[in-house]
């Protein structure tokens, strides 16, 4: 089992920067695929990266293709989402999810919110 737990959100002007991290206990997170997903307010969950187990594989979704860049250090169990050029847009919580056989998340974390002030 992998139990992922979100931080580094908080509140960042527009252009600025911020890294999430997400540090998942569990013996299988080096087998398993991490993505990260966000909600803003009145939407739906949305693809934002993932990354496959080795760390060789990463997709973005179009909109944050070039500013945001995900990572994984299997070695502390950690995936992390270095977010810059900020837009207010990008304001959600975000969550951290891991895929024991992708595309099925299986383990999802409670989320970190980012705001963006314009």
């Amino acid at each position: 089992q992998v139990q992922p737990v979100e931080s580094g959100g908080g509140l960042v002007q527009a252009g600025g920067s911020l890294r999430l991290s997400c540090a998942a206990s569990g013996r299988i997170f080096s087998s398993t695929v991490m993505g990260w997903f966000r909600q803003a307010p009145g939407k739906e969950r949305e693809f934002v990266a993932r990354i496959s187990q080795s760390g060789e594989l990463i997709y973005y979704s179009e909109s944050v293709k070039g500013r945001f860049t995900i990572s994984r250090d299997n070695a502390k169990n950690t995936v992390y989402l270095q977010m810059n050029s900020l837009k207010p847009d990008d304001t959600a919580v975000y969550y951290c999810a891991a895929a024991r056989l992708h595309p099925q998340y299986d383990y999802w974390g409670q989320g970190t919110q980012v705001t963006v002030s314009s």
